[in-house]
């Protein structure tokens, strides 16, 4: 990293030193380190080492990692620097303007749907240096969305394919950060999106608040960063200390705006209005486009960030090939109907959020489109030789996704057996594993004769992965089964870990991403 930061020397432009300094701390973004937090364990060290080797690369390193580093960083890093100045180590001819960055303003490239946004921040050096922010911000919180915005290089000018947003004049509240970058051609850039907004129905060019848009930004960073796999650009961590640093010179005061709430009441005035609707009419089912229709209200509430009315075709495509295969049981009606169901949701929901008919259409189009693929996709587990009365004491709430975690906490739920004490003979298959008294007996069969301190430690883990509390738990189990470890370890390595960390929520999931870690057993 010192080598790499002999390049600092041999630039003017404080711009290009920021950039390099940020790729450097970038190497290690994303990544998990055993013993600490990765931050700590490299960048901290990384800002000792430079201290020590006293270089002017490493004063040049260390006064670039006083703006852009994290706080604890750039607080040794600015003591660092100090030291080797008053050494009389030589600082590079950017130094005093390294940071000094004024905002200018911030805009959206957006389209009428909702799913992504390209937003552009504009800044100078004092007027000098005039380079503008290009973030790429994806409100579809499964990640990777059709005809999304493909990255441009440093100095691009052109905006891309149509990005997609929400809201007028203001970013919504959540999102991922899946792209940024740089270009120092500004003026070209604004020209190149305001053609696009002009000639494109669809589409919106539009100025944003700053402080609103710092805000908004802010959150969708954290929101990025807690994911254990971002569905980003694979050059995003060379920019993520800078994209960090400028959202950081953007004004405050604004706040993001919060979704709106959607409680078990509101969701099901909600279907009703559509059931009624003259878009539903047509519908033959009415039980099945009930159940159905529940289904697109969750998704839109807790899967689009409290958005159950947006529609756009990228949102129709997730629902249908990814989240219900993935997430849902469906009965055969239900999966025969539940096109039908969203065609005409579109529609409704379309009308009362004012998308234009272009839209419709295309989000109508991409339904149908996806239909037949819902139908090859769509794998219902007793097509696999699951018995059905398994899978519904297994997925009692009919979600899908939870099967095989479910079955790996309690994979003993049949046949007859005897038990020891106040059981008697058992027919397992009549227990209900929902139920936390009948769990237990199912856990007291599979560890006979175990002390209760140990039966309670197995309670509450079973308890934790049958709710997906928290979703790493059984992301963790997941790895150590890929890399040799048997099921019994496995449980055992969980209970260790929930027992240290179970009350703090943010130190268990940084415990599981170490365990996660655990290398095979030889």
């Amino acid at each position: 990293m010192l080598r790499h930061a002999r390049e600092l020397l041999a630039v003017r432009s404080p711009l290009d030193a920021e950039l390099i300094v940020s790729e450097i701390l970038g190497s290690w973004w994303g990544r998990r380190v055993t013993g600490g937090d990765v931050e700590e364990v490299l960048g901290e060290s990384l800002v000792d080492y430079a201290g020590e080797v006293g270089t002017p690369a490493a004063l040049a390193l260390l006064t670039g990692i006083a703006y852009l580093g994290t706080p604890r960083q750039a607080a040794k890093a600015e003591r660092a620097a100090l030291a080797l100045m008053e050494e009389g180590v030589a600082r590079p001819g950017w130094a005093d303007r390294v940071g000094m960055v004024l905002p200018e303003q911030c805009l959206v490239s957006r389209d009428v749907y909702g799913d992504q946004e390209t937003i552009i921040c504009t800044y100078t050096y004092g007027g000098s240096d005039r380079h503008a922010l290009v973030m790429t911000v994806d409100r579809n919180k499964a990640g990777v969305v059709p005809g999304a915005l493909p990255r441009s290089g440093g100095g691009s000018t052109a905006c891309g394919s149509p990005a997609r947003a929400y809201g007028q004049g203001r970013p919504p509240a959540h999102g991922v950060v899946r792209d940024a970058w740089v270009s120092s051609k500004v003026d070209r850039l604004l020209e190149h999106c305001r053609d696009e907004g002009r000639a494109n129905p669809l589409m919106r060019f539009e100025q944003l608040d700053p402080g609103d848009t710092r805000a908004a930004l802010q959150r969708a960073l954290a929101f990025t960063n807690e994911l254990t796999d971002p569905p980003v650009d694979e050059r995003f961590g060379s920019h993520h200390a800078f994209v960090r640093a400028r959202v950081n010179a953007l004004p405050p005061g604004g706040r993001p705006p919060q979704p709106a709430l959607y409680g078990k009441d509101r969701r099901a005035t909600i279907a009703a209005r559509f059931l009624a609707s003259d878009e539903a009419e047509d519908l033959s089912d009415r039980s099945a486009a009930s159940r159905c229709v529940d289904r697109i209200i969750d998704y839109g509430c807790a899967h689009d960030f409290g958005r159950p009315l947006r529609v756009s075709p990228a949102k129709c495509e997730m629902f249908l090939l990814d989240w219900l295969p993935r997430k849902v049981l469906l009965s055969p009606t239900e999966q025969e109907a539940v096109p039908h169901v969203l065609a005409a949701w579109v529609r409704w929901a379309g009308k009362r959020t004012g998308l234009p008919e272009e839209g419709v259409r295309a989000a109508l189009d991409a339904v149908w489109d996806a239909t037949a693929k819902f139908a090859e996709v769509y794998r219902d587990p007793s097509a696999f030789g699951l018995d059905r009365g398994l899978v519904a004491r297994l997925l009692p709430d009919g979600e899908l996704e939870a099967l095989p975690r479910r079955a790996f906490a309690l994979p003993f739920l049949s046949g007859r057996h005897r038990l020891t004490g106040r059981h008697g003979v058992i027919d397992l298959s009549t227990l209900d594993p929902a139920d936390p008294g009948d769990r237990r007996v199912l856990l007291e069969f599979e560890h006979p004769g175990a002390p209760e301190a140990h039966l309670e430690a197995h309670e509450r883990l079973t308890e934790r992965l049958w709710n997906g509390d928290p979703p790493q738990l059984w992301e963790t189990a997941q790895a150590l089964l890929d890399v040799g470890y048997e099921r019994h370890e496995i449980l055992h390595k969980l209970i260790d870990v929930l027992d240290r960390f179970g009350t703090d929520p943010a130190e268990l999931r940084r415990a599981l991403r170490v365990l996660r870690h655990e290398p095979p057993p030889d």
